[in-house]
């Protein structure tokens, strides 16, 4: 188990090692080129501190292109179960019979990560739970650039004083608006498909107002 520990790590250095090196001129700024990795992750509940992630998923999205049999998805060991919270994502605690540790899953995430853009809806929840996951594996956080549909999304709206915008927009919002299926709603797999074609359509309307670089996305 030791030495696992300690490859697991080795590993994991080596890819933060790799990211810290990575910069805005070494990272083209072309927006089809570029790497995005979409993901959710399915959690016990919302407390970043008790609650623990349960599922991640994530597919690649490049070139407008989504690989479906290149995806991710990993259901890790349950130390943690809510009754509650099993009602909506549906993940039993012994529903799945072989599950990676935490620190395995960790792994096996960061590799299909690599410095990919991160690409998720209220981005900030999913990475806190991730960076937290990773704190408690004695590990660093990620440094990965990311983008959040939720923020992007509202960039699509006329300013207006006659149009109220909301300050936050929900995925099933976004599901809606853009006619995207919600039939897999509340997995991880499900709402990172999802997040991917709002992202798309996201993309379309902003390339409708105005020529549009992978720089402009992060303003």
């Amino acid at each position: 188990m030791m030495n696992f520990l300690k490859k697991s790590k080795a590993i994991l250095f080596e890819f933060w090692g790799k990211s810290e090196k990575s910069s805005d001129d070494e990272q083209s700024n072309d927006i089809d080129a570029t790497r995005f990795v979409v993901l959710d992750t399915e959690t016990t509940g919302f407390d970043y501190t008790n609650d623990r992630i349960l599922c991640i998923g994530a597919i690649i999205l490049q070139n407008g292109i989504i690989p479906i049999h290149d995806s991710f998805e990993v259901f890790i060991q349950q130390e943690h179960y809510d009754q509650a919270s099993a009602q909506i994502h549906g993940i039993l605690k012994e529903c799945v019979i072989d599950r990676p540790t935490e620190l395995e899953a960790l792994q096996q995430f960061l590799e299909f990560l690599g410095d990919s853009v991160i690409i998720a809806h209220h981005t900030v929840f999913d990475i806190t739970m991730i960076n937290k996951a990773l704190e408690r594996n004695g590990l660093p956080k990620l440094k990965n650039k990311t983008l959040d549909t939720a923020v992007l999304y509202k960039k699509t709206l006329l300013v207006s004083n006659l149009l109220e915008r909301k300050e936050n927009y929900s995925l099933d919002e976004l599901a809606d608006k853009f006619d995207i299926s919600k039939k897999d709603r509340h997995t991880a797999m499900g709402d990172a498909y999802i997040t991917a074609i709002a992202f798309l359509k996201i993309l379309n309307k902003l390339r409708n107002k105005k020529e549009l670089n992978l720089k402009q996305l992060f303003k």
